[in-house]
């Protein structure tokens, strides 16, 4: 496994898919640093030599991913969060940020459904 900005990228996939294992780099800004280092997108890691690697190392190390981005994350959460923003208290109530309706949907931010005794259907 070639090892880039502290993550193992896979070797028998394409270097462009491979890339996007580092957190921070999607599709198109993988495509765009190997546009820039001059290597075929369909070539496998496993067929990279090292001085391509090393390039690619190069070019990985002028963006801001895995720890570093996480950590500005983070602190970019705390500060909206400290000034009393809408967004900041929307990220400490855990409830989606962006505008989307909470009535219904939003399972995945306000978790899962919790039932109320007494609530239903009448029997008898």
């Amino acid at each position: 496994m070639a090892r880039i900005e502290g993550v193992d990228i896979p070797r028998n996939k394409r270097v462009v898919i491979s890339l996007t294992y580092i957190f921070g780099i999607g599709l198109p800004t993988s495509k765009a640093i190997l546009d820039r280092v001059n290597i075929d997108h369909g070539k496998r890691v496993k067929d990279l030599t090292e001085s391509e690697i090393q390039a690619i190392r190069e070019e990985v190390s002028n963006y801001t991913v895995e720890g570093d981005l996480r950590r500005q994350i983070t602190l970019d959460i705390k500060r909206l969060s400290e000034i009393g923003s809408y967004r900041g208290l929307r990220h400490r109530r855990s409830l989606p940020v962006r505008g989307q309706r909470t009535k219904t949907n939003a399972r995945t931010r306000r978790g899962k459904r919790r039932t109320v005794p007494g609530r239903g259907r009448k029997r008898g």
